[in-house]
């Protein structure tokens, strides 16, 4: 059984950072993609970030790029979202994902369209 599981999130004035955890179990890294997404307060669900299981590689939405930073422990089962110069826009419920990627499947679209497994999310709130 696949488990996310979240943590990290928090309340932090804007310009500041947050780094988010995500213990992850029941799946392999090395052919499943992993990534982040959030959900702003009456918006939809949007991706973040994604890592990509054959090449390891993480790719970025363009209003985070340049500020987050994903990466993933493989000896431990973690997957991890450095979160640098925050934006009061940054605020939103901050989930972890996972999918068994496919065989031409890219980041690109499960940044649109989503993973299959989904943690429960933590709360990151930017004040201004």
């Amino acid at each position: 059984e696949v488990q996310l599981v979240e943590s990290g999130g928090g309340l932090v004035q804007a310009g500041g950072s947050l780094r988010l955890s995500c213990a992850a179990s029941g799946f392999n890294f090395d052919d499943h993609a992993v990534g982040w997404f959030r959900q702003a307060p009456g918006k939809e669900r949007e991706g973040v970030s994604c890592i990509h299981p054959d090449n390891g590689q993480s790719y970025y939405v363009d209003s985070v790029l340049g500020r987050f930073t994903s990466s993933r422990d493989k000896a431990k089962n973690m997957v991890y979202l450095q979160m640098d110069s925050l934006k009061p826009e940054d605020t939103a419920v901050y989930y972890c994902g996972a999918d068994p990627a496919a065989v031409g499947y890219r980041c690109d679209y499960y940044l649109k369209y989503g993973m299959d497994y989904w943690g429960k999310g933590t709360l990151v709130n930017v004040s201004s």
